[in-house]
């Protein structure tokens, strides 16, 4: 089926600037042969993206610009606008992996094809399985890596690139060591540590007035416990150390 859209059809320039990539991936086939379009949209959505398709060049832009595509999967040779043209027009609106496809196999295509910004090339007759190996080998390249989220437990939350911490939702007040020491027990549930373990692992010292660490924690606790006096979240160990319980069960 022939798409009636002019063969001017340009990408629309409204995309979200900067939208993270979602998941699972959206990924834009684009191929004149049903058959294969219907054969690699399988694999891909059986692989776990959501699959847009278009069987022109007109309709690629189209569909690109209705919903940004996160990976091309484009066909060289396109009735109305062909694959190069395709490519350099959505590369020209916005960075997005291009994977090409062709029945040719001569290496001028090919050259081509990664100059106008094509990120890998698969030559027809191709392996689907193949494919699909490619595409997620693209997108491991391109797409951001999600941000961790931040450590959080027993209502407190550290945010390590910000350099804020927050108790229900209220930014603490805290020294240096004391973020720092506050996001090594977060990250660290549970287990007891030593004095000298939380020194080495916090202070980076190998030595030291352990004392440093006492205060430390003494402050902490100030800030985030309830009742300083009687600790639930930050406890002492006895013969040990310190815990930190993000259940903040009261101890003996």
């Amino acid at each position: 089926m022939q798409s009636h859209e002019p063969a001017s059809a340009q990408v629309s320039p409204d995309r979200p600037a900067g939208r993270p990539p979602a998941r699972p991936a959206r990924i834009l086939v684009v191929d004149d042969d049903p058959t294969v379009a219907e054969v690699v949209a399988g694999y891909l959505e059986r692989a776990g993206h959501v699959v847009d398709r278009a069987d022109d060049g007109p309709t690629a832009l189209t569909r690109a610009g209705a919903h940004w595509p996160d990976l091309v999967v484009l066909d060289l040779m396109l009735p109305g606008i062909d694959g190069l043209e395709v490519c350099r027009r959505i590369r020209g609106t916005g960075p997005v992996p291009v994977i090409m496809l062709t029945a040719r196999g001569d290496e001028d295509d090919r050259i081509l094809g990664l100059e106008v910004g094509a990120d890998d090339y698969v030559t027809k007759p191709f392996s689907p399985r193949e494919l699909v190996l490619r595409v997620e080998s693209v997108l491991r390249r391109t797409r951001p890596a999600a941000a961790p989220s931040p450590p959080s437990a027993g209502g407190l939350t550290v945010d390590p690139a910000a350099r804020r911490a927050t108790k229900d939702g209220v930014e603490l007040a805290l020294t240096l060591r004391e973020f720092d020491l506050l996001a090594f027990f977060l990250g660290c549930p549970g287990q007891a540590f030593t004095r000298e373990e939380l020194m080495r692992a916090v202070w980076g010292w190998d030595f030291g007035d352990l004392s440093t660490v006492t205060v430390h924690v003494r402050r902490l606790r100030g800030k985030v416990e309830d009742d300083p006096a009687r600790p639930r979240l930050i406890q002492t160990v006895w013969g040990v150390g310190y815990r930190f319980d993000p259940a903040g069960r009261e101890t003996d």
